[in-house]
């Protein structure tokens, strides 16, 4: 089954946005794209670890593709607002694509390409499309944040 990560802000919106995608098998919420190994949220908060929150998704090819993941990913962000997603601040909201394969990022680029020609957005595309080297799952509270409180409604389209 194949993987995308993307990092779109905040994760416990992006993770819901995801989750409620027909051919989405499952979502995790985490770190990625840093230099430090294991990070926890509060290491990643200061801004020093180089990582982003991103959402990992393991999807069906055969009943979801990879641009229709991208479709949600543009639509869930400002993909115009550098290190930020509304009120949250640095470099771990920034907009980030980490590609698995040459597939995706080739896929990734067309479809950031198209925005940036598009006419829809007042001010340039700042979204890394970048090679996914490694993941570290964010704790437990973080997963399914959203699920767990009663603001998402999880397999509805």
């Amino acid at each position: 089954m194949p993987t995308a990560t993307f990092g779109a802000g905040c994760f416990w919106g992006v993770e819901a946005a995801f989750a409620r995608v027909s051919g989405v098998r499952s979502t995790v919420v985490g770190y990625a794209g840093g230099s430090l190994a294991r990070p926890t949220y509060h290491q990643v908060c200061s801004g020093r670890t180089g990582h982003a929150e991103v959402v990992q998704v393991d999807y069906d090819p055969e009943k979801v593709s990879y641009q229709e993941l991208l479709e949600v990913f543009w639509a869930e962000h400002d993909p115009t607002q550098l290190n930020r997603q509304g009120p949250d601040l640095g470099s771990q909201y920034r907009s980030v694509i980490f590609v698995h394969d040459p597939e995706q990022e080739r896929i990734a680029r067309a479809s950031k390409a198209e925005r940036e020609h598009s006419g829809r957005y007042q001010r340039p595309i700042v979204t890394e499309i970048t090679t996914f080297s490694s993941f570290w799952r964010a704790e437990e509270h973080h997963q399914k944040y959203l699920a767990k409180r009663g603001l998402a409604n999880y397999g509805l389209p």
